[in-house]
């Protein structure tokens, strides 16, 4: 059974001064069902981002750079923003 969420090689860049500087790299996990996890770090290391990532709020500036995020087998960064609605 695949997994409720799967993040896979996950990257989010901020846009500064004409660059792009990666702030999550390469990230990845599933969540299988019935099941939790922490995500669990100091203070700026990209918790907050993992998740507004996840759900497609991240800052203006921020963008995903790379990676896929799945729901229940559906890939939401394809999603158009009325299904994600």
């Amino acid at each position: 059974m695949p997994p409720v969420l799967a993040v896979e090689d996950l990257t989010v860049t901020l846009r500064q001064a004409g660059a792009s500087v990666p702030v999550l790299e390469h990230l990845s996990f599933s969540v299988e069902a019935g099941r939790t996890i922490a995500l669990v770090g100091e203070s700026g290391c990209g918790k907050s981002m993992t998740a507004l990532a996840i759900m497609g709020l991240l800052p203006e500036g921020f963008a995903r750079a790379g990676g896929r995020i799945r729901l229940a087998g559906e890939d939401l960064a394809a999603a158009k923003p009325a299904r994600l609605r």
